[in-house]
């Protein structure tokens, strides 16, 4: 692989399987012989981390633009110390969630206008190469959330008209942007999932992947 390194997110609403399927293509990716880095959002960094934190407190309420500035406040500490020094080491970043997830969520979810997503997004100026939107229906998401056990939160903890909303929204920028994004039906299996993906990374960006 060229020094250059490549950027790709998974994305998906709440139950979908993006840690699950991240950590799976992390070590396929790995065993292929590429250096990897995975991480998350919010998160990454130790202030992004705590912003995380406050971000999914059921017990907070933030406006829906604070929630904005919150995400990018950590978005932007994430990209200057891990992801784009990681690409510049000519690492594969695996990242669950990124820019897309804001205006799915806080765009899409909660009504935040789109033109000032988009605006503060080109500020980070870090674009995927690879957008893998995992799509589940709401149903087969919260049967999955049960399972999972646990207190929910927040973000969990919103309507289901919100969910919907959400879903609605990575479906529209998956159409959006087909060039970046695909949208990869996540009800089957763990291994169906992670064959589908691997085979769009092979395909997509050409990476040898195990």
């Amino acid at each position: 692989m060229s020094r250059q390194g490549v950027f790709i997110t998974l994305e998906g609403g709440e139950g979908a399987g993006k840690s699950t399927q991240i950590a799976r293509l992390a070590a396929r990716l790995r065993a292929a012989g590429h250096e990897v880095l995975t991480t998350r959002e919010p998160g990454g960094t130790p202030g992004a981390e705590a912003i995380r934190a406050l971000m999914l407190d059921p017990a907070r309420h933030f406006a829906p633009l604070a929630d904005t500035l919150l995400v990018f406040a950590a978005r932007a500490d994430h990209v200057a110390a891990i992801i784009r020094p990681a690409l510049e080491h000519g690492a594969v970043v695996l990242c669950d969630r990124f820019t897309d997830s804001t205006m799915a969520y806080q765009g899409h979810g909660l009504g935040v206008d789109r033109a000032a997503i988009a605006t503060l997004g080109a500020m980070i100026g870090a674009t995927p190469d690879l957008t893998l939107i995992l799509d589940l229906p709401d149903a087969i998401a919260r049967a999955r959330l049960a399972h999972r056990g646990g207190a929910a939160d927040r973000y969990e903890q919103f309507d289901t008209g919100f969910a919907i909303r959400v879903a609605d929204g990575f479906r529209a920028i998956a159409a959006a942007e087909p060039d970046r994004c695909v949208l990869v039906d996540a009800a089957g299996g763990i291994e169906d999932v992670t064959e589908t993906l691997a085979g769009l990374i092979r395909a997509r960006l050409g990476l040898a992947i195990a």
